[in-house]
């Protein structure tokens, strides 16, 4: 890599520290230890079943608190290529200057306000519609967070390596416990025990395609609900309708996309991940989901997950419009109402 590559690196490396100091003490200890253990491996080039000596582990993790203390109160700065500044969250400008490298860089905001940005290798670029879709591989910078996708503009980012990172994480949580449950059936599809890592390329290719569908389903939720959204998720930042509305908004991206393309494209496997990857709010509020998934599981019938992302489809757009009225109407104040609201509606 030449010297002006390295230095671009070393930014945005940077920029993820920073973020990481002001975000990284967010998780829970488990998942914040978990995940600090993966930073390390990707951040040492260790393969997924490498053993890890626990003194080395805990003295990088004690450098890397240190360096976010440091940190704390720091500024992002501008991403520089060949003596052009570009603000951070700039990512048309900054991807253009890539163009020649091959490279692919995002800077956004993710959930609770909390910033991410990454830098990796384009693996391939597609235009399926009115936006565009980099895919990258290997990641030369990166936060602890590393979310599989985010869209930006009119760009879906998806990253290959934090999926395939965050799926050898969901094994190795199975691995604890081996459950006979949707994680479990859907991991059954793939041979992890004689063969790791080519197991986890199958999947995480399955799996990508999936979260470009949902991808897809949160643009044309984007669509129907208009320009108010993002300043509602700021106003609602860190309280309980936060997490509310995030959930309803995912849950009208999959009625709209990615249920109907999963059963569209017989993909057992990924209905199954599907299922099994849900959070707590998002299965608290749509108890109805889950239910046409255990009828699927046990018929094989996908009318069941049609229908519930047929009834689903309607009730999120309806809920999502009003709770831009509430915010509308009551702006930072609007929390507690909206969260009555969803608790009232779920289906």
């Amino acid at each position: 890599m030449s010297y002006a590559l390295q230095s671009l690196a070393h930014a945005v490396q940077r920029n993820c520290h920073i973020a990481d100091a002001r975000h990284g003490a967010e998780y829970s200890m488990c998942v914040y230890l978990m995940k600090m253990r993966e930073y390390y491996r990707w951040e040492k080039g260790l393969g997924y079943d490498a053993p890890l000596a626990k003194d080395q582990v805990g003295a990088w993790l004690m450098q890397r608190e240190q360096l976010w203390e440091s940190l704390s109160e720091a500024e992002f700065q501008p991403i520089e290529l060949e003596g052009v500044a570009y603000d951070p969250f700039d990512c048309d400008g900054v991807n253009q200057a890539l163009l020649p490298y091959r490279l692919v860089y995002s800077g956004g905001y993710g959930r609770g306000a909390r910033p991410h940005f990454f830098l990796g290798e384009l693996m391939r670029r597609e235009t399926p519609g009115e936006f565009a879709v980099l895919v990258s591989d290997r990641e030369l910078a990166r936060d602890l967070a590393a979310p599989p996708a985010m869209t930006g503009g009119r760009t879906i980012y998806m990253r290959r390596e934090s999926l395939r990172r965050m799926l050898w994480e969901k094994l190795e949580s199975w691995r604890w416990s081996r459950a006979d449950n949707a994680l479990g059936r859907a991991l059954g599809f793939y041979d992890f025990e004689g063969d790791l890592n080519a197991a986890l390329d199958t999947m995480t290719e399955n799996e990508l395609e999936a979260v470009l569908w949902h991808e897809l389903g949160e643009w044309r939720a984007a669509e129907q609900l208009g320009e108010g959204w993002n300043p509602m998720l700021l106003d609602l930042t860190e309280t309980p309708a936060e997490l509310m509305v995030r959930a309803v908004r995912d849950h009208l991206a999959d009625c709209l996309s990615t249920l109907p393309a999963l059963v569209a494209h017989g993909r057992e496997a990924s209905i199954h991940f599907y299922a099994g990857s849900l959070t707590g709010m998002r299965k608290e509020i749509f108890p109805g989901l889950l239910g046409a998934y255990r009828e699927w599981a046990q018929r094989g019938d996908p009318e069941s997950i049609l229908a519930i992302s047929d009834i689903g489809r309607e009730h999120w757009a309806s809920l999502a419009l009003d709770m831009l009225g509430l915010h509308q109407q009551l702006g930072p104040q609007a929390a507690e109402p909206i969260a009555r609201l969803v608790r009232s509606n779920y289906v």
